[in-house]
């Protein structure tokens, strides 16, 4: 006998719903009272514009705009377009495959990792440069040129390329896997157009709703970003985030309010910048339909297959080599320039440091290991008990489980840190779960929905026919059958939650401290030994994460040749 489902609302919705748009809430109110001047426990408790009036005083502010909104809007579009050409020009061949293997994993490294890295493979005084120098350019020191921290934020945009582009080929490729895809490829070359514009003539209209909502979170995020811009962004000034963090840590606890007043402004940038992407997007697809009853069939693409090519393999090159160089640089001793090579290895060093580091990796591996099963658990709350309501993913429920990540940070942390600060509560373990939750659950959501909508129904069918019950179908044969997504969820909930720089800097209050905000304090002006080191803890978190995501059902279904990885 089948149970009727209930009506109302889900319980897992709600709580979702609380543990999402609450904090958001929350920390906007939070950011937009002390904005205009009210905050009582300093003392101020009228309404004034002196906050925003102080922001807008301030040197260099529409220089800094200007940089967040530049750098953030041109890598993102840059990400889109280096991953749309190299999908439209390799799907389904062996080289996409191939390459696949490369860009997967990179997902798992965080921003921070990546950027430190890269400063290390670009510098001046960088791996590039010494591999040309001095038999090449004549140069026995490095070069006087301003590459890192740049003043057009070129370098921080190459960073935000390079890490962006892993995420929404992903997304991308998640979209692909529709068995009708392959059909819309066929029905192009029948008509005579070539493989790339099969892809943006047929095949991109069906699949761009599904990825425009990553794509504006990627927006949001880069428009906004702390770590990044910390280590490869200008320094005078400095992009609009950084510079409120630094206004909202200043001693003078009256800075507070007016970066407050700032927040909202970051917000305003992030909003022109996703308003400018979709009203640009509108633009393309008029242009677009006007050229499609033209009839051309675009038959000369060979400079368009081969330089997405180029520069999807370049991009992967740069970010091994980054990551290379970090090992490298946690282990040398000394490595003066131009030597392409340390010149002495110092391991007891790294393991010394590696051992005053396991109060930072023990922090990280708890929140991460928090995050993940918490956020993995409601996620998988919430899509069994939409599937017992025989209910569909709602616009509604998508936009509120993307809200956290369509806003910039920052405009809701500081809210958010305030409100914590009231009620004691910050700088505790639970308050940064708390705070990590919001960011890690969107993720593990966009993981799992997928597999869970394309698992067969048959089965749960059968086994209620049977008598079997509601927890019991679940616990025997969804999580079974969905055991490899739910451990890749579980690793990309906890690289994720390790990533998470800004959160954890504002909300531990200096108590939580993780490998990520110290390797992108020393990465500011430390020792390059300390930050390497640090990054590559960084990294290895979430990477034996997904190598046990990879291992464990090979483990466990080794006599199962149906549910193991095709090969």
């Amino acid at each position: 006998m089948t149970t009727k489902p209930r009506a109302g609302p889900a319980v897992p919705v709600i709580l979702v719903s609380v543990l999402l748009a609450g904090p958001v809430l929350a920390g906007l109110a939070g950011t937009l009272l002390p904005a205009f001047g009210y905050l009582p426990a300093l003392g101020r408790t009228g309404l004034s514009v002196e906050p925003i009036r102080q922001l807008f005083h301030q040197p260099g502010l529409m220089t800094s705009v200007w940089l967040s909104l530049a750098t953030g809007l041109t890598a993102s579009v840059l990400s889109l377009a280096i991953v749309l050409l190299f999908v439209a020009g390799w799907s389904g061949t062996r080289t996409f495959r191939r390459l696949t293997r490369f860009l997967s994993p990179l997902l798992s490294v965080p921003h921070a990792a990546a950027a430190i890295g890269l400063a290390f493979l670009i510098a001046p005084s960088g791996f590039l440069v010494r591999l040309v120098s001095p038999w090449a350019t004549g140069w026995t020191r490095p070069p006087d040129v301003l590459i890192l921290n740049d003043p057009l934020g070129i370098a921080m945009t190459m960073g935000l390329v390079a890490k962006e582009v892993p995420f929404l080929f992903l997304m991308t490729l998640a979209a692909l896997n529709r068995p009708q895809i392959q059909e819309y490829f066929k029905a192009g070359a029948s008509l005579g157009y070539g493989r790339v514009a099969t892809f943006f003539t047929i095949v991109l209209p069906q699949i761009y709703p599904l990825i425009r909502l990553p794509v504006l979170a990627v927006i949001a995020y880069a428009t906004s970003v702390v770590d990044v811009a910390a280590i490869l962004g200008p320094t005078t000034p400095a992009p609009l985030a950084p510079r409120l963090v630094s206004w909202m840590n200043d001693p003078d606890l009256a800075y507070r309010l007016m970066a407050s007043a700032g927040a909202l402004l970051q917000l305003a940038v992030s909003a022109v910048a996703l308003g400018t992407y979709l009203a640009g997007e509108r633009l393309i697809a008029a242009a677009s339909r006007r050229r499609l009853v033209t009839g051309h069939r675009h038959l000369r693409e060979r400079a368009a297959r081969y330089g997405g090519l180029l520069v999807m393999v370049t991009i992967i090159a740069a970010m091994v080599l980054s990551l290379m160089l970090l090992g490298l640089w946690s282990a040398a001793r000394s490595w003066w320039f131009p030597a392409v090579l340390p010149q002495a290895w110092n391991v007891m060093r790294m393991f010394d440091s590696l051992g005053m580091s396991l109060g930072l990796l023990g922090t990280t591996v708890a929140l991460a290991s928090a995050s993940a099963l918490v956020a993995t658990a409601l996620t998988l709350w919430l899509l069994e008990d939409r599937d017992h309501r025989k209910t569909s993913s709602s616009r509604g429920l998508k936009t509120l489980v993307f809200l956290p990540l369509l806003l910039p940070q920052i405009s809701f942390l500081f809210g958010l840190q305030l409100l914590f600060l009231s009620a004691d509560f910050s700088g505790t373990f639970t308050a940064v779960l708390l705070a990590h939750l919001v960011f890690v659950l969107p993720y593990a959501f966009l993981a799992l929905s997928d597999p869970w909508a394309r698992l067969d129904p048959r089965y749960a069918k059968a086994a209620a026919a049977i008598g079997a019950s509601r927890a019991r179908i679940f616990w025997q044969i969804r999580l079974p059958l969905l055991l490899r997504p739910v451990l890749v969820t579980l690793a990309v909930a906890a690289a994720v939650s390790v990533g998470q720089y800004l959160p954890t800097l504002m909300i531990g209050a200096g108590r939580i401290v993780t490998v990520t905000t110290e390797s992108v304090a020393l990465a500011s002006g430390g020792s390059r030994q300390s930050a390497a080191l640090l990054a590559l803890l960084q990294l290895g978190v979430p990477l034996m994460g997904f190598v046990l995501a990879a291992l464990l059902p090979a483990l466990l279904h080794r006599n199962r040749a149906a549910m193991r990885l095709e090969r």
